[in-house]
């Protein structure tokens, strides 16, 4: 069995974790086979958005809980090959935000831990309402460290503290309050309005979302006049491109752009 797919339509690309036996956890081949995905995707002009979805019950329960007691117990290797997998997890986290596209996390059933830190990572995410969010491995002992450095980046301290040391779950209407996901729809509807939400998205001019993508986290690391010099000069890109010449021809002869496909 294939451990993820790749399906494409109407521009969006389709990122399936397929391991449901495993509730689709972050194993070292699932890293790596979404990493080396999202590679190809950076340099396909015709993929605009990418939704990762999990295949089964369950969005993705984090890191493979028999992978990390295996490499816990190599002799004098341990720490070793604990470090590779959270450095692996957490390029794979880097490439998220780095990709050119908008990638939309689309959560069904429980997104723990790692699968919790995946979400956060995400740009943008749809949750059905039957959708748990927790960064539960205070439970068990290990406190969801490398978790809490998305988690933290889009809930409110206090809330994200809770999470981490109660192993509370977030229903999904509050993880929309706290700001973890964007919406919550019914889960007979989650792929119908995901992939509705991706091609809104998607029809708009991709060099725009591109700039505007790698903008976003650029400022964000910033001071206020810092990120007012650095994103003019991102205004004046976007300007010098001639589609958005167009866009904005367009809408003052109140028309459709006539935009590259």
């Amino acid at each position: 069995m294939t451990i993820l797919t790749r399906d494409d339509c109407a521009h969006v690309a389709t990122l399936t974790m397929n391991a449901p036996d495993r509730l689709n956890a972050l194993s070292t081949p699932m890293l790596q086979a979404l990493h080396n995905a999202l590679d190809e995707i950076a340099t396909d002009t015709t993929a605009r958005v990418v939704i990762i979805k999990g295949a089964g019950r369950a969005f993705c329960a984090g890191h493979d809980l028999t992978e990390l007691r295996y490499l816990r117990a190599q002799p004098d290797k341990g720490a070793a090959g604990l470090k590779a997998l959270f450095d692996r997890c957490a390029a794979l986290m880097a490439r998220v935000q780095s990709l050119p596209q908008p990638v939309i996390a689309q959560v069904q059933g429980l997104a723990t831990a790692a699968g919790c830190q995946l979400v956060a990572t995400c740009d943008l995410a749809v949750a059905g309402d039957e959708a748990r969010f927790g960064v539960n491995g205070v439970n068990i002992g290990l406190f969801c460290s490398t978790p809490m450095v998305a988690l933290t980046r889009n809930v409110a301290p206090k809330m994200a503290f809770e999470m981490l040391t109660t192993g509370r779950f977030l229903t999904a209407e509050e993880a929309r309050t706290q700001g973890l996901i964007n919406r919550v729809v019914h889960a007979d509807h989650l792929d119908r309005d995901t992939r509705a939400f991706a091609e809104t998205i998607a029809a708009k001019l991709s060099a725009a979302v591109r700039i505007g993508k790698q903008a976003f986290y650029a400022q964000a690391a910033m001071t206020t006049t810092e990120a007012y010099a650095y994103t003019g000069a991102v205004m004046i890109e976007n300007m010098a491109l001639d589609a958005t010449a167009e866009g904005i021809d367009a809408f003052l002869t109140k028309r459709k752009p006539d935009w590259p496909i």
